[in-house]
C-alpha cells in the first residue's frame, strides 16, 4: 500500500459521524442538517432536459470521450469567461473540463509535486482552515502541507505576510480558495498581486479553486483568479490556473461537471496526466453542461435564493453569535463560546439540529487551531427549513445563557 495513505485524516464529516455516535437526539424536533455543503435547491429543467435528450440521441455512449472533451464543451465554458470575466481564453489549449472540481483539485496536485530522495519534501501552501483535498492531495502527492495563519478580523483571510521566506522557496503549489470556504472571504486584487510577485520570485505554482463564485451578496460578483492576473497585466496566466464547478452554481452535485483554466503549459502537462488517469468527461454531461454553461437566468434565480435565505436567517442567529453575512458561498461561519465540538453536540442532543465543528476544517498550527470555537452552518436547504433552525439554534444559546 501506498505509505502516504496512512497520513490521510479522518473526513470532515466522519468525524461528524463518530461525534454524534452515542447521542440521541430530540425526537420532538424533526432532524435539520447544516452540516454538509451540498446544494439542495432544484436542478434547473433545462438541464435535465439537455441531460435526457442526450441521452435519447445516444449522445457519443458507443465511443470512448476525449479526455480534452468536445470542443462545443470547451467553446461554451470559453464563452462563460468571457461573459463572467472579460477574458479571452483559448479553447484549443487553455481549457479542460474536469468531473467536478474536487476531483481535478486532487489530481493537479499529483502533477505538479515532484519529491526528490534525499531532499526536503516540498511544500505545498493551503489557507487554514481549508477544504480537506488540499491536505490529502499534498500528502498523496509526497509534499508536506503549510497551514497559513488566518486573520479573524479580515473574515479568516490569509496572513500571507506570516509565511517565511523558507516556506516560500519549497513550495512548489499554493491552494487559495476565494471565496473562501468556510467564511467566504473574497481575495482583492492587491492580495492576488503579491502572490503573483510571490510566484514569479520563487516559482511554485498556484491552484485557485472558485467553485462558490456565482453565490454572492455584493453588488460586485467576486473576482476571479485568471480575471485578476489579466487585469495586472499577466495574460499568459504564467503559473496559474483556476478550478471551477457547476455543482453549486447550477445545482447539480450529482453530475460532476466543472472546469479548469489557464497556464497552456501547465495545462498540456496536466492533459497528460488525465489521459493515463482516465478522467475523461461522458458525453452526456457535456451536453447537460453545455445548456448549463450557455444560461444565466437559472444562475441568477439560484443567487436570489441564497441571498433571501441568508437576509432572512443572519439576523435571527446575529442576536445570539457572532456571525455576519458573508461576501460569498453559502455558509454561515458563527463564533460560538466553549468548544466547538461541545456546541454541535450539544445542539444535536437538543434540538435535532447538525452543524459542523470548525476545529474539523482546519488543522494545529502556529500554535493554535484558527476553527476551534466556530462552527459552520450550511445554508443549503430551503428558506422555512433554515430559518426554522436558526430559531432552534437561537433557543439552544439562549438556553444555555
Amino acid at each position: 500500500m501506498n505509505v502516504h495513505l496512512s497520513l490521510l485524516h479522518a473526513y470532515p464529516f466522519e468525524r461528524l459521524r463518530q461525534l454524534f455516535s452515542d447521542v440521541t437526539p430530540n425526537a420532538n424536533f424533526s432532524p435539520i442538517s447544516l452540516g454538509i455543503g451540498e446544494p439542495r435547491h432544484p436542478t434547473p429543467d433545462l438541464i435535465k432536459k439537455a441531460y435526457c435528450q442526450a441521452i435519447e440521441d445516444g449522445a457519443g455512449l458507443a465511443a470512448y470521450p476525449a479526455t480534452t472533451g468536445d470542443l462545443a464543451m470547451r467553446q461554451a465554458i470559453a464563452q462563460w469567461m468571457h461573459k463572467r470575466y472579460g477574458l479571452t481564453v483559448r479553447a484549443s489549449d487553455q481549457i479542460l473540463p474536469v468531473n467536478g472540481s474536487r476531483e481535478a483539485l486532487f489530481a493537479f496536485a499529483q502533477t505538479i509535486v515532484q519529491a526528490e530522495q534525499g531532499k526536503a519534501k516540498p511544500l505545498v501552501v493551503c489557507p487554514n482552515p481549508f477544504y480537506q483535498i488540499y491536505e490529502g492531495a499534498a500528502l498523496l502527492a509526497g509534499a508536506e502541507p503549510y497551514y497559513v495563519a488566518s486573520v479573524p478580523e479580515r473574515n479568516f483571510a490569509q496572513d500571507w505576510a506570516s509565511v517565511p521566506a523558507e516556506v516560500w522557496a519549497r513550495t512548489q503549489l499554493l491552494f487559495v480558495c476565494s471565496p473562501g470556504n468556510p467564511a467566504g472571504a473574497v481575495m482583492p486584487l492587491q492580495e492576488w498581486k503579491t502572490l503573483f510577485e510571490l510566484s514569479d520570485r520563487y516559482g511554485f505554482v498556484i491552484a485557485s479553486d472558485e467553485c462558490y463564485s456565482e453565490i454572492y451578496f455584493r453588488d460586485t460578483p467576486p473576482l476571479g483568479g485568471l480575471e485578476a492576473a489579466a487585469q495586472l497585466g499577466r495574460s499568459d496566466f504564467k503559473n496559474l490556473v483556476s478550478f471551477t464547478s457547476l455543482s453549486k452554481r447550477s445545482n447539480v452535485p450529482g453530475m460532476r461537471s466543472g472546469f479548469c483554466a489557464g497556464d497552456a503549459a501547465l495545462m498540456a502537462q496536466f492533459l497528460r496526466y488525465r489521459t493515463y488517469h482516465g478522467s475523461a468527461m461522458s458525453p452526456v454531461v457535456q451536453s447537460a453542461s453545455i445548456a448549463a454553461w450557455q444560461d444565466e437566468i437559472h444562475v441568477q434565480e439560484n443567487r436570489a435564493l441564497y441571498r433571501e435565505k441568508f437576509h432572512t436567517v443572519t439576523p435571527v442567529l446575529g442576536k445570539v453569535l457572532d456571525v455576519r453575512l458573508p461576501d460569498a458561498g453559502f455558509y454561515l461561519w458563527a463564533k460560538v463560546l466553549g468548544s466547538d465540538e461541545d456546541f454541535a453536540r450539544a445542539l444535536y442532543a437538543a434540538y435535532n439540529v447538525t452543524v459542523l465543528p470548525g476545529s474539523y476544517l482546519a488543522r494545529s498550527a502556529q500554535g493554535h487551531n484558527p476553527g476551534a470555537g466556530f462552527v459552520r452552518m450550511a445554508l443549503v436547504a430551503q428558506t422555512a427549513e433554515c430559518l426554522e433552525a436558526a430559531h432552534r439554534i437561537a433557543a439552544f444559546v439562549r438556553d444555555a445563557a
